[in-house]
């Protein structure tokens, strides 16, 4: 096991998420905390790699959140939380893993995961995650329950998509994020970041933060484009109805002329795809 802090969580510096990352393999458990680390708020306190090694680590550093892969060694993942249930660790676990049976993901939710993150991921992923997460937790914790209002809050906080106008994370301005929204909103299918920062004027890592937070929210979908050579490129599309885009009327088709009185039109039917950079 590897700790990074001589000291568990209870001397965390106030308002810091400690982590604790368990994988298997040892390089890329060095990348996922890497990526944690370059998220403000959170800290990594250790590194381990077997299920037996991550339950004695929440025992000596009580991490607020675990970041377990679900296939380990000698513990399947899913164990490893039912024994720190046992043991009366209340941390919080992010699953992250290859594992894409519909059955870990059932059972990854009925044990209380707060998210399943599929390998393999950017950083970007894994970032836009945590900071959904840092929003969730705080309002867990500053919750006061005065009535059933306020339960009901709490629980739908547990489980919806954090809304992205009062909630964005740290760094995002509210008027980008809504130029942003919109030119996705507007565009014929696909998007690009590149496309997108030449039609918003922001930088293209700026636009790519924004579409991959519309994406970790649900508010976007993603799909990927592969060229000749090269990594695939990343493409958006929105996931709202488009009879809610701005700047767009919805098309009717001629109303049948013999028949001037047959009635309204029948719905039409809406759909949406993904996208990449």
């Amino acid at each position: 096991m590897t700790s990074t802090h001589g000291e568990h969580a209870g001397s965390a510096h106030a308002g810091t998420i400690d982590v604790l990352v368990v994988d298997d393999d040892f390089m890329v458990a060095r990348v996922h905390r890497a990526f944690v680390e370059r998220v403000e708020g959170f800290r990594v306190v250790g590194v381990v790699g077997t299920g037996e090694q991550a339950v004695t680590a929440v025992d000596g550093l009580r991490p607020d959140l675990v970041l377990l892969d679900l296939y380990l060694p000698d513990l399947f993942g899913l164990d490893v939380i039912s024994r720190l249930r046992g043991a009366g660790h209340d941390c919080d676990v992010m699953v992250i893993s290859a594992a894409r049976e519909a059955g870990a993901v059932r059972g990854a939710v009925r044990q209380g995961v707060v998210d399943y993150l599929l390998k393999p991921f950017e950083s970007e992923d894994l970032r836009v995650r945590l900071e959904r997460y840092a929003v969730r937790r705080g309002r867990l914790l500053g919750t006061v329950v005065r009535g059933q209002a306020d339960v009901d809050r709490v629980l739908a906080g547990a489980t919806a998509p954090v809304d992205t106008t009062p909630a964005l994370p740290k760094g995002m301005s509210v008027e980008t994020a809504e130029l942003v929204e919109r030119v996705l909103r507007e565009a014929d299918g696909t998007l690009s970041a590149t496309e997108c920062a030449a039609l918003t004027g922001v930088s293209r890592v700026s636009a790519r933060r924004y579409l991959e937070h519309f994406h970790a929210v649900g508010r976007a979908e993603v799909s990927l484009r592969y060229g000749a050579a090269g990594r695939p490129e990343r493409r958006y599309r929105f996931l709202g109805p488009p009879k809610d885009r701005p700047g767009r009327e919805t098309r009717r088709q001629p109303e049948p002329q013999p028949e001037p009185h047959a009635g309204g039109q029948a719905d039409r039917l809406r759909s949406s795809g993904g996208a990449q950079e």
